[in-house]
């Protein structure tokens, strides 16, 4: 899939089944003959064919995000490591009972990070990273649509449906093996809560290397590391470059750290807003002052001088510890 559509960033009609934070509840439900998630998950005996993306040993093969190229393959996914860890976080009760959603690593995921049943117990707040995996109620394949949702751990893990379906960067292998008490998709990467914040993620990716540049000369990465929650459409350095074409300059340097505060603030928004939280023709206010306009339809924003620039699939959605960046391929301009 190379397009969104509008539907496709509308919240999915089961939005409340997300709502549940760590410091919630989760809804009982009546045994009943099936298996509950715990016992599907230990029982699990199946051969699965998926179409997946393999990493290969050499760097240049790899597609974004370790994808190599896609291929048909199979595998029978063990569980035993995730068994064992819940049993050590005394998560039994809660996959056995409550009506969730598991996003379940196999055995293979673990041993990539150099876990087993022997020492999955050694790792420091486990717990967290289980309940990371875990969103309230029945969440099948067909209810997820791009954007953020929470989990069990109070943070919320990215949906992307570009090639395939997957969590963060773990790809769903076979999703939608039913429980009595809820169900659970197979992937086949173990995902974990966001660690950077939005300076230190622009720092870890070297195409926002002249983003970084620009909000560092100006001093706006201490606002952008803060604890406040925010919203970055952030320009890749090809967007830069392309401004300074178009604007006659031949390094950002040329442009007054005023003008270029203005332009970076145009870029911010307050509070954290995930895809999924963005209606089609909705003007965005800016930290900046500015507002800019989303189209769902086309997946461009255009700002007040009616200069357009594309949402860059499928670079959406990337959690920080203090909000989420959007990469977009053209620098917005507000009023100057």
């Amino acid at each position: 899939m190379k397009r969104l559509n509008k539907h496709l960033f509308m919240m999915i009609a089961f939005t409340g089944l997300f709502l549940v934070g760590c410091n919630q509840e989760v809804d009982n439900v009546a045994p009943a003959q099936e298996d509950n998630i715990y016992e599907a998950l230990s029982s699990f005996d199946e051969e699965i064919k998926y179409f997946g993306y393999p990493e290969f040993e050499n760097p240049g093969e790899n597609e974004r995000r370790g994808r190599g190229k896609g291929m048909w393959m199979s595998k029978r996914p063990t569980f035993k490591t995730l068994t064992v860890a819940l049993a050590k976080t005394k998560l039994i009760s809660t996959v056995v009972r409550a009506n969730i959603t598991v996003f379940a690593p196999t055995d293979e995921a673990f041993a990539k990070l150099g876990l087993n049943p022997t020492n999955i117990g050694d790792v420091p707040n486990l717990k967290d990273i289980l309940l990371y995996h875990v969103i309230g109620g029945k969440v099948y394949s067909s209810d997820l649509t791009y954007g953020c949702f929470p989990t069990l751990s109070g943070e919320e893990v990215r949906v992307d449906l570009t090639e395939g379906v997957f969590i963060n960067d773990a790809q769903v292998i076979k999703a939608d093996v039913k429980a009595f008490n809820g169900v659970f998709h197979i992937i086949d990467n173990v995902i974990f809560p966001p660690d950077k914040n939005i300076v230190e993620l622009a720092m870890s990716n070297p195409d926002f290397s002249i983003l970084v540049d620009a909000v560092t000369r100006v001093g706006l990465d201490g606002a952008l590391s803060g604890e406040d929650n925010l919203t970055v459409f952030a320009p890749t350095n090809a967007a830069f470059l392309d401004l300074l074409g178009e604007l006659g300059y031949g390094s950002l340097d040329e442009i007054d750290d005023e003008t270029l505060t203005a332009v970076l603030l145009y870029h911010v928004v307050g509070g954290k807003i995930c895809s999924n939280e963005l209606t089609d023709e909705q003007m965005v206010p800016t930290l900046n002052g500015d507002s800019f306009t989303v189209d769902l339809d086309n997946l461009t924003l255009t700002d007040v001088n009616g200069r357009e620039s594309n949402l860059v699939l499928p670079q959406l959605n990337l959690q920080a510890t203090n909000g989420v960046v959007h990469v977009i391929d053209r620098v917005i301009l507000p009023t100057l």
